[in-house]
């Protein structure tokens, strides 16, 4: 009996802990810019055993005042357009998601940005149920803490945008030889279009389809409402 309530207990000190830490990590990563993400130590463990690779990590932390309009406005059209109005989550997309994937259609998913930006911020790639369920939690947690503004900043300063290339001020540097700041519509729309597979996709050397996606996505631009986060 007493080593049941020791299990307990532990168990209980365990959540207890699991909790201070996750909400005090998300309090801190409000105000300071993330260091590194787990994928961005995954990438160079995986270049560092491969022979035929350089290790690189590339990134460089931006405010939103020092990105360019368009480059949210991009990623809003192409990754996430009710990103302003839903709480985290695209219950819509996901059961269409759901209903594709039960008649036994291609995979698709319904990441939305900050679910996105919870799984590269906290989280390793995968799709187990586990995983998941940690990337729900963070979600909540950081649509709570965060807000969508900085949720943006956050995710446009973390996401992988090319090989060893994290964040738009490293991406715009890279491949146009600016800053983040400086990216025109056209360009900010092509980076966006990259974003679904970006090791295999370059803005530097965009194909057909990628210039397709390109044009879509400033159509979207034009179309949608622009970003507007209200007071800080």
């Amino acid at each position: 009996m007493k080593i049941f309530k020791r299990i307990i207990r532990f168990i209980a000190k365990c959540f207890m802990w699991f909790f201070i830490i996750t909400i005090g990590l998300t309090v801190i990563y409000k105000f300071v810019p993330v260091p590194v993400t787990p994928l961005m130590l995954i990438r160079v463990g995986e270049q560092a055993v491969d022979k035929d690779k350089d290790v690189r990590l590339y990134k460089d932390w931006v405010s939103m005042s020092s990105i360019s309009r368009h480059m949210p406005q991009a990623v809003y059209a192409a990754e996430d357009q009710k990103f302003m109005d839903h709480r985290g989550f695209d219950t819509e997309a996901m059961k269409k998601a759901w209903e594709n994937n039960k008649k036994g259609k291609r995979i698709k998913g319904a990441s939305t940005i900050s679910q996105q930006t919870s799984k590269n911020v906290f989280l390793w790639p995968g799709r187990n149920l586990i995983r998941k369920g940690l990337e729900a939690y963070f979600t909540v947690l950081i649509e709570f803490i965060w807000g969508k503004e900085r949720i943006m900043e956050v995710y446009l300063n973390v996401i992988e945008m090319g090989e060893g290339i994290y964040g738009v001020e490293a991406a715009a540097q890279h491949y146009f030889k600016k800053s983040a700041a400086q990216l025109s519509r056209q360009e900010a729309a092509l980076i966006a279009a990259t974003l679904p597979n970006p090791r295999r996709w370059s803005p530097a050397k965009p194909t057909a389809y990628i210039y397709g996606r390109q044009a879509w996505i400033l159509i979207q631009m034009r179309n949608l409402k622009q970003l507007d986060y209200g007071t800080k």
